[in-house]
């Protein structure tokens, strides 16, 4: 009777702990000159995200605002809760090429995330964009577990002149991450455009003497450029035919990548999933060497355990020349149910706090009639009204000078700070 009692106390603390656990799935994506190459590809974005169901989608090669309004509204088709950050086109290099037409975003699943502040790294390129996300967690006023995310596309190319642009933009973020908490979690997405880990942009990123030391969670470094031994993590090019865009030379490098903070390797609130990163849609077959991704020579491997349907490998091959790269993460604390969030007094913005023309927020409480009210920095009452309860509250603060500005609610004593651009 005494080992019954035990098994079961035993199962029982077993399940307690699963239920606890929560999963995080990512991926990165490169859309390949999104919208203006073709808007036909949404369908075949629509498989791949079914496919996976990401809770953070991060892009880069996103052309415009309105390529950025079609993504979230077949997003949206899929997950009700997908919602996006606030777009912004390039800041860096205004005067050269084509930078401005390649922007990064990311798009996350608002039930599961909360996004507390956006901010652009200039360079002599292209930006890199941070996104400060929350775990929307039963615990988050005791225990906020943040997420710092940077998106970023390194200069194309391998001549020397193209290294050196890669390294110069790598070292204004290595500076930038001087300026935030050196216990951050860190996840650092993009296409990084590099043929080895000996790169000097490369040993940058994971140089130890960094204030935030990233490293590749699957540990696979070396020479990948055209190198067989490599396979599994190719991520370009998925097409050896031309007239699509993009690259054409069939698969043999690992340009697309998800580093992550030393932390998340380590600690117990927010971890990475051993085993959950892949080049999405990779079958790990040796013959896709060279091959295009929808081809024979990418298909299963029978007892590899990993299997990508033809249907979505011909996605894969359409949407772009890349294929994404996935990870997941988990974390102990118990993220909010839908329930659970109706019953919770919660005050958060919807897309950050950068604001162009709208703000918007959203409030759950279990009083009614809330207003809300707008300072700038001297407490000066600006704007008030009245605040939609379990709904977004959109508010113009088209008028407001560029600046930092603050919104207090009726009954919360938390007052939020949010810049308008």
């Amino acid at each position: 009777m005494k080992k019954r009692i035990l098994i079961l106390c035993l199962l029982g603390f077993g399940l307690q702990q699963t239920h606890a656990q929560e999963n995080i799935k990512t991926m990165f994506y490169n859309l390949l000159n999104f919208p203006e190459l073709s808007l036909d590809r949404l369908d075949e974005l629509e498989i791949i995200i079914s496919d996976y169901q990401p809770d953070l989608f991060m892009v880069c090669e996103l052309n415009d605002e309105f390529g950025a309004g079609l993504i979230l509204n077949k997003l949206q088709m899929i997950n009700p809760n997908y919602v996006q950050a606030t777009y912004f086109n390039n800041t860096s290099d205004d005067n050269g090429s084509d930078s401005n037409l390649l922007q990064n975003l990311i798009y996350y699943d608002s039930s599961k995330f909360i996004l507390e502040a956006q901010d652009i790294i200039t360079t002599t390129l292209r930006d890199f964009n941070r996104y400060t996300l929350k775990l929307n967690t039963v615990n988050q006023a005791t225990n906020p577990i943040l997420l710092e995310v940077f998106v970023t596309h390194l200069k194309a190319g391998n001549s020397p002149e193209d290294e050196l642009r890669r390294f110069l933009m790598v070292e204004e973020f290595t500076s930038y991450l001087s300026t935030i908490d050196a216990n951050s979690k860190v996840i650092f997405a993009g296409d990084l455009n590099l043929y080895t880990s000996n790169d000097i942009t490369f040993q940058k990123l994971i140089d130890p003497t960094n204030a935030i030391t990233l490293v590749d969670p699957i540990n696979r470094l070396g020479d990948w450029h055209n190198n067989d031994n490599f396979v599994d993590v190719f991520t370009q090019s998925t097409r050896t035919q031309g007239g699509l865009g993009g690259a054409s030379g069939g698969f043999d490098d690992r340009f697309d990548f998800i580093l992550t903070s030393e932390n998340v390797l380590t600690n117990t609130d927010l971890y990475y999933v051993p085993d959950s990163y892949k080049s999405f849609g990779n079958n790990l077959n040796s013959n896709c060497y060279n091959s295009a991704i929808n081809s024979s020579d990418c298909a299963e491997v029978p007892g590899s355990g990993i299997s990508y349907s033809p249907t979505l490998r011909n996605a894969l091959h359409d949407m772009s020349d890349h294929l994404p790269v996935v990870m997941e993460l988990e974390t102990n604390e118990q993220l909010l149910s839908t329930a659970q969030f109706a019953e919770k007094s919660t005050f958060q913005f919807i897309r950050g706090n950068i604001a162009d023309n709208q703000l918007a927020f959203m409030l759950n409480s279990a009083t009614t009639n809330n207003e809300y009210v707008i300072y700038d920095i001297l407490a000066r009452k600006l704007m008030s009204g009245k605040v939609k309860n379990n709904d977004i509250t959109n508010v113009n603060v088209g008028n407001l000078p560029k600046g930092i500005y603050y919104i207090k609610i009726d009954d919360f004593t938390e007052t939020k700070k949010f810049i308008k651009k």
